[in-house]
């Protein structure tokens, strides 16, 4: 399964979006356009995603643009699987 898809069935899994995020590609925004993603799911999402892709999150390693759109976070992702 690529990074994309493992991204978005975390969104879906952590945000409870009931099936929304089939549509989901990468240019679709994330903060400020899904209601589900509010600072508490933040924290919710950060967490599985660290405990799906087996890395630690810092602080200092994310701030509101990671959570743009699916492709910023992929990209995040990569980064951290690539590091």
């Amino acid at each position: 399964m690529s990074p994309a898809k493992e991204v978005i069935d975390i969104l879906e899994s952590v945000l409870n979006l009931k099936g929304r995020s089939a549509g989901f590609a990468a240019d679709t925004p994330l903060l400020g356009n899904i209601p589900e993603l509010d600072s508490m799911a933040v924290v919710a999402l950060i967490t599985g995603i660290e405990e799906h892709f087996g890395f630690v999150v810092e602080d200092d390693e994310i701030d509101g643009t990671t959570f743009s759109t699916v492709g910023s976070l992929t990209e995040f992702v990569q980064a951290k699987l690539s590091a």
